[in-house]
């Protein structure tokens, strides 16, 4: 994931009003900005949705052979 795209896909708005929007708080945002923490794959789908743009576009590096997602546990 490149921390530039989604504080560039984040722009004016405030981390705080971003993380209501999705249902994570400003510092869960903060740390998946730093890349400090991966989310979820349902978390990402959330986040992606919101700046309408796909799960590749943001969690795959540019040359798309690394992903950073956590699959979430399901049976």
């Amino acid at each position: 994931m490149e921390r530039k795209k989604l504080i560039k896909l984040r722009g004016e708005k405030t981390r705080p009003y971003v993380a209501e929007h999705i249902g994570i708080t400003p510092q869960m945002l903060g740390a998946i900005e730093r890349g400090d923490r991966t989310p979820s794959l349902s978390l990402a789908k959330k986040i992606a949705d919101y700046y309408e743009v796909s799960i590749d576009y943001i969690f795959f590096d540019d040359n798309r052979n690394k992903m950073f997602l956590e699959i979430d546990n399901v049976l």
